[in-house]
């Protein structure tokens, strides 16, 4: 192919055409991810036990033939976001031509239905209209256009677009909270990854409560993996309404910035990220109550959350996906993803003397925090 010479000037122009264009449309790397499983794609090419042609995909979907160079194309799509990848397969099942054929990835492992830690319904939720339209007000809410004369009010613009805050309309729309809630759950099955490679920070404690542990996911792993150890849900109490209990794990109804039970160790798991600074040490102080109230000389707050990274210890990847997080904590909810400094001003304005930050868990690090 022959390429016309340009100038650095006009080669840089168009460079940043380029760039502009890629971002405006990176939206159509969500919404290809979310069709491929809604549709189902990987579990299909799971469920064929090898290398899967396009026909065979097409067929297994039940697309009509005339939508097939249009599978072909979100196929290319997402081999090129490496979610699925292609390999070479016999073009008939005894052999002869070969032709391109579709295999997973360890990204669509993760998307698949028979697995506990399968995150197909977190990316549905994630990209659910409610929590996508917000976006379309964040120009607007910048100028305070939506605040009615009560600009010294901080509304999210999830308010903004739908008139409640993001806890109240999972509560008013149950379909959308019950698949809100569902996500979150499905987000916690990770734990067990990371409690086998951590049992050591729940060594010598008694005692632990889980703060805004939802459906009681996380501790259940964790009173399984640390036999002993008495976990206590701290939810709102629709959460935790009628909610089975075991003799290791019970819910407690209530809210956290008023109470929290007396506990060895309280567990913040992706909590902060979703309060302002403010709030965040409103439930600091009472967790400071709560595992100081023990006189247990090792208690402590354990959190598991974000830290925007101020060096280049994150990859180009991990570095985006934390700075698109604090924008959609912005944008949804009134919190944001904190750096390390930010973080310990927290923890000093709560009272707490001393932290431990561990980056791991991919995205989130592990903090604990000492009184």
């Amino acid at each position: 192919m022959h390429h016309l010479g340009h100038s650095d000037e006009t080669k840089e122009m168009f460079q940043a055409q380029s760039h502009l264009y890629s971002l405006t449309s990176i939206f159509v790397s969500s919404m290809s991810l979310k069709c491929a499983v809604q549709l189902g794609i990987p579990d299909v090419i799971n469920d064929h036990k090898r290398p899967i042609t396009l026909l065979e995909l097409a067929s297994a979907l039940r697309i009509h033939p005339s939508k097939t160079t249009c599978l072909h194309r979100l196929m290319r799509v997402l081999v090129h976001l490496h979610i699925f990848a292609e390999t070479l397969a016999p073009k008939h099942e005894g052999g002869g031509e070969e032709v391109k054929a579709y295999v997973l990835t360890p990204s669509s492992s993760l998307l698949l239905s028979d697995k506990a830690t399968g995150l197909s319904p977190f990316i549905v939720a994630m990209l659910d209209p409610v929590l996508m339209t917000p976006w379309h007000f964040l120009g607007d809410w910048f100028r305070g256009n939506h605040e009615k004369n009560c600009s010294n009010k901080l509304i999210s613009p999830f308010e903004a677009a739908h008139g409640l805050n993001l806890w109240d309309y999972g509560r008013k729309n149950p379909e959308f909270g019950d698949a809100f809630n569902g996500a979150m759950a499905i987000d916690s099955r990770m734990m067990n990854f990371i409690i086998r490679d951590c049992k050591h920070i729940f060594q010598g404690l008694n005692t632990l409560v889980d703060v805004g542990g939802g459906t009681g996911t996380v501790a259940k792993i964790i009173s399984e993996a640390c036999l002993g150890l008495k976990c206590t849900v701290l939810d709102l109490p629709h959460v935790v309404a009628g909610l089975p209990e075991s003799e290791n794990v019970k819910f407690v109804g209530g809210d956290m910035f008023e109470f929290i039970p007396p506990s060895d160790a309280i567990l913040l798991k992706l909590m902060l990220h979703a309060w302002s600074d403010e709030d965040c040490v409103k439930v600091l102080r009472k967790c400071r109550e709560s595992i100081v109230g023990k006189n247990n000389e090792q208690g402590k707050v354990i959190i598991i959350d974000i830290v925007i990274g101020e060096t280049q210890d994150d990859d180009a990847e991990a570095t985006s996906t934390k700075l698109f997080f604090d924008m959609l904590m912005m944008t949804v909810v009134t919190g944001r993803e904190r750096t390390e400094k930010e973080w310990e001003h927290l923890f000093s304005k709560a009272g707490f003397s001393q932290h431990k930050i561990t980056p791991m868990f991919g995205l989130r690090s592990l903090i604990e925090v000492f009184p």
